[in-house]
């Protein structure tokens, strides 16, 4: 498979520096992102995805320095369970900072994932900011598993596609979906 994704995270860079939206591959679906910190860009995709905004949209960060930067006071046990994950978690925490207003829930929470896909983590970190990601897909209707699977109208309304993965078949599940308080584990999406 084609590691070489060096055009397309300076092509992304560029795009997500200027407030535009991306198709990316993630390590579930492939995503619609943009510049988590970015109110205006958020905006772009609840109207690309015709989704009311106040459904809240994951979150990626690199690593868990990350979590600590964009989150007032996380449990740190949260990490230890994570690393024993198999499948790709995403985390509600509550007290997010210095992102979009748009993108948290009313109570100020907001769904992170650290990323482990490599494409994904080598963005993020050269991007030095969080990435929104949301499923390739109009509001209601089914999420593309694959790039072919991906509607023309979602196409047409980002800046830049990635060329990375686009051939690759392989179906991913989308992420466990957890709330963690004191300690208990709350399923929020299996």
């Amino acid at each position: 498979m084609e590691t070489n994704f060096e055009s397309d995270i300076k092509k992304c860079i560029e795009v997500l520096n200027k407030g535009g939206l991306i198709l990316y591959p993630t390590d579930t679906v492939w995503g619609i992102g943009c510049d988590a910190t970015n109110g205006q860009a958020v905006e772009k995709i609840y109207q690309l995805k015709k989704r009311a905004d106040e459904k809240a949209m994951i979150v990626l960060v690199a690593d868990e320095k990350d979590i600590l930067r964009y989150v007032a006071a996380p449990d740190l046990a949260i990490f230890d369970y994570l690393q024993k994950t198999t499948k790709s978690t995403t985390v509600v925490y509550d007290d997010a900072l210095g992102l979009a207003d748009n993108l948290m829930g009313k109570d100020g929470s907001i769904a992170i994932r650290i990323i482990k896909e490599e494409f994904c983590k080598q963005l993020i970190k050269r991007f030095r900011k969080p990435i929104v990601s949301t499923s390739a897909n109009i509001s209601g209707t089914k999420p593309a598993q694959i790039f072919n699977e991906i509607s023309e109208e979602i196409k047409k309304g980002v800046k830049y596609i990635v060329q990375y993965r686009q051939y690759d078949e392989t179906v991913s599940e989308p992420s466990s979906v957890i709330k963690w308080e004191n300690g208990k584990i709350t399923i929020l999406r299996k």
